[in-house]
């Protein structure tokens, strides 16, 4: 089993993500089976109860795992599927240990950071390495391991010193170290300074670990200079300085990578499949569509992308295989709504909402801006337009037709109004009330037709079923879903009871659906999710 370990310095953000799922790429083109693994050192279990403000998009996995979203940057490059043991946070690590020091498994030893929290992480990293990842049986060759953060980070130092005992556990000639740090640009020649490098490179190897390959990024290519000046100072030699700058699209990064020489230091043959020319088709690709198509997003943390992380790549997967260039036009939802305060903001909105070609309104929590997707849906559905619902989106549109077309004005979801008379939406049964973390419907669940022939299941293609991913803890209300049929609004896909409605499909509409599940964990590129696709062609008149 081979390692590569990222690590990051000097600030968060520089993508140490797409850098690891980029290695990845080319571990896999030259032929050998990858998986991948990301530590969080923070306390919580999960992401599962961490607000989207602050941590992004919750990426949710077959096993329903609610994991870091970098778990979706791996799933979608290196085309595998990963369990909930391929995120390690400190909460889980901890948990461990004083549950094995409970059992007195430590025979009445002092339980400690160094040996016990660091002997758990090892162990959580090999055991997880040597588990298949690409649908078969076999034991991965390598695995990719992100250490979240910075260097330098107090949660972050255990994991440090968990992964400088690694290397001598599992063979230093079998872990790669990588780190990815910010080369910032100064002045008005543009001159490139490297003393922030230095110096989290000077922290990393006080701590015992010293990079093999430093990635740098950078809004321009490394000079010669700042590429030796690196060298020098950092302990690495100056073919193994990696410049990441700035490119139209992040399929590029593997590319660039591997022009720069990352395959020959890793002692790979890149070429030994096709997949690195699939993506520079991919890539090249995407810079040159021109024809813009515009999609309007409905939600409510519309100023952080991050916590539509994954819509918005399934997104960019459905309008690269209709030929056209994805503009997401952001419409906060609050703002369509008639008591909003600032009347140029509403008619800006809803000037957006009308000029798209189809519009999108994702999943999410809380009442705020209800009402304003319920009008984006309302719209959509009366004036023709290219509709997608995902979970809240199903939810909402389900709420809009009870209202304005049932005639049940005080319908809503219980989620907003606990005594509402009409509801159209209801908590699910199961579910619990007094704990969020990891309570709701989550995971891989088959959905089943209930129809022989329509729009969304000639999309999917063959099958009685389709499996996608949950998280939510309200459906559909089981007794109004007869009189909705009735109205023209079929219920096409239903969980294995035949209780639970998963997919909606509107009657003589060019295309409005809706899903209860969450197609864009499982988008890729190249294999776009059906209901994306769909939207996408609907949007630009292919459907």
């Amino acid at each position: 089993m081979k390692y590569v370990v990222v690590s990051g310095g000097v600030l968060s953000g520089l993508g140490k993500g797409v850098t690891a799922s980029s290695i990845g790429v080319l571990l896999k083109s030259a032929g050998l089976r990858v998986t991948s693994l990301k530590i969080d050192p923070y306390l919580n279990s999960d992401a599962g109860t961490m607000s989207p403000f602050e941590h992004g998009e919750v990426f949710v996995l077959d096993d329903g795992g609610e994991v870091d979203l970098d778990l979706g940057n791996y799933e979608r490059f290196l085309d595998i599927n990963l369990g909930r043991n391929n995120n390690v946070t400190t909460g889980k690590i901890y948990s461990q240990v004083i549950e094995a020091e409970r059992r007195g498994d430590y025979l009445g030893k002092t339980v400690q950071v160094i040996p016990h929290i660091t002997g758990a992480v090892q162990d959580w990293l090999e055991s997880v390495a040597h588990q298949p990842a690409d649908g078969s049986d076999e034991v991965p060759d390598a695995c990719i391991i992100e250490l979240g953060g910075t260097v330098g980070d107090i949660e972050s130092a255990p994991y440090i010193e968990a992964l400088r005992q690694f290397q001598f556990r599992v063979g230093r000639e079998n872990v790669t170290f990588v780190h990815v740090s910010l080369v910032p640009v100064m002045g008005p020649v543009g001159e490139q300074k490297t003393k922030p490098t230095q110096h989290t490179v000077k922290e990393l190897r006080g701590l015992g670990i010293t990079p093999d390959i430093l990635v740098c990024r950078s809004t321009a290519p490394l000079a010669d200079e700042t590429r030796e000046k690196l060298a020098a100072f950092c302990h690495v030699k100056p073919e193994a300085v990696m410049s990441t700058h700035d490119v139209p699209n992040i399929y590029h990064v593997p590319l660039m990578l591997q022009e720069q020489g990352l395959c020959d230091i890793l002692e790979l043959d890149c070429n030994a499949t096709d997949l690195l020319e699939q993506w520079r088709v991919m890539a090249y690709h995407l810079d040159t569509l021109t024809e813009e198509v515009h999609i309007a997003m409905v939600g409510k943390y519309t100023n952080l992308s991050d916590a539509y992380l994954s819509v918005i790549k399934s997104l960019q997967h459905a309008a690269m295989a209709v030929d056209r260039k994805l503009v997401i036009d952001w419409i906060e939802a609050s703002h369509l709504e008639s008591d909003w305060a600032d009347s140029s903001e509403r008619e800006q909105a809803w000037e957006m909402l009308k000029q798209a070609a189809g519009v999108l309104v994702p999943g999410g929590f809380g009442d705020r801006g209800i009402e304003g997707k319920i009008l984006a849906a309302e719209y959509a559905r009366t004036h023709s337009t290219p509709y997608l619902g995902i979970c809240l989106g199903l939810q909402v549109a389900t709420i809009e037709f009870c209202r304005n077309v049932l005639g049940f004005k005080d319908s809503n979801s219980t989620e907003f109004d606990e005594n509402c008379k009409n509801p159209a939406v209801i908590f699910m049964p199961e579910i619990s009330k007094t704990h969020l973390g990891g309570t709701m419907r989550l995971g891989s669940r088959p959905t089943l037709w209930q129809v022989e022939d329509c729009t969304i299941r000639r999309l999917y293609g063959d099958g009685d079923s389709v499996d996608e991913r949950h998280r939510h803890r309200y459906e559909v209300n089981p007794d109004m879903i007869e009189d909705i049929e009735a109205a023209g609004l079929k219920f096409v896909g239903k969980d294995e009871t035949g209780q639970r409605c998963e997919i909606f499909e509107l009657e003589g509409h060019p295309y409005y659906i809706g899903v209860q599940y969450h197609p864009e964990f499982k988008s890729r590129p190249g294999r776009p999710s059906p209901p994306f696709l769909g939207l996408l062609k609907a949007a630009t008149g292919q459907l």
